[in-house]
């Protein structure tokens, strides 16, 4: 199967799905929900490249049925990109988890604190850059 038409959103095809700009990221998800019926949300994820942040949302619709992989790229200076949480709710979970462990911020999310780290935890560790050798971070 094949994803849909996204070249209105400037979308590119990519290794599994399509690469957006992060300035149409929200339209374009509910451009994929409501004319296309990718209606349930199933994760997000963020991965850490040289230059920045890949930002990793999964939506799946069943006739046919198919996953869609929607990716943003953002820049490490200022990690930031809008919320999906309002277009599928189930992103809210998922971006807070990015949040706490990227140091990735969602704008206009509804609740952006720590979800698996303690609130006083220092960085965000799952970043490269994170040091292992701090009372919070690695023990062999």
């Amino acid at each position: 199967m094949s994803a849909p038409d996204l070249t209105r959103f400037g979308a590119s095809p990519a290794p599994i799905g399509i690469a957006i700009a992060p300035g149409v990221l929200l339209e374009a998800l509910r451009h994929v929900r409501d004319a296309h019926g990718y209606r349930y949300y199933v994760l997000a994820t963020a991965i850490e490249r040289e230059t920045g942040f890949e930002i990793v949302h999964a939506v799946r619709r069943h006739d046919p049925e198919d996953t869609l992989f929607v990716r943003v790229h953002v820049g490490k200076d200022a990690p930031e990109v809008d919320s999906a949480a309002f277009v599928y709710a189930g992103a809210e979970w998922h971006e807070r988890e990015i949040f706490d462990l990227f140091g990735v911020r969602f704008r206009g999310h509804p609740d952006p604190r720590r979800i698996l780290m303690p609130d006083e935890y220092p960085g965000h560790p799952l970043r490269k850059d994170f040091a292992m050798d701090t009372p919070w971070g690695y023990r062999p």
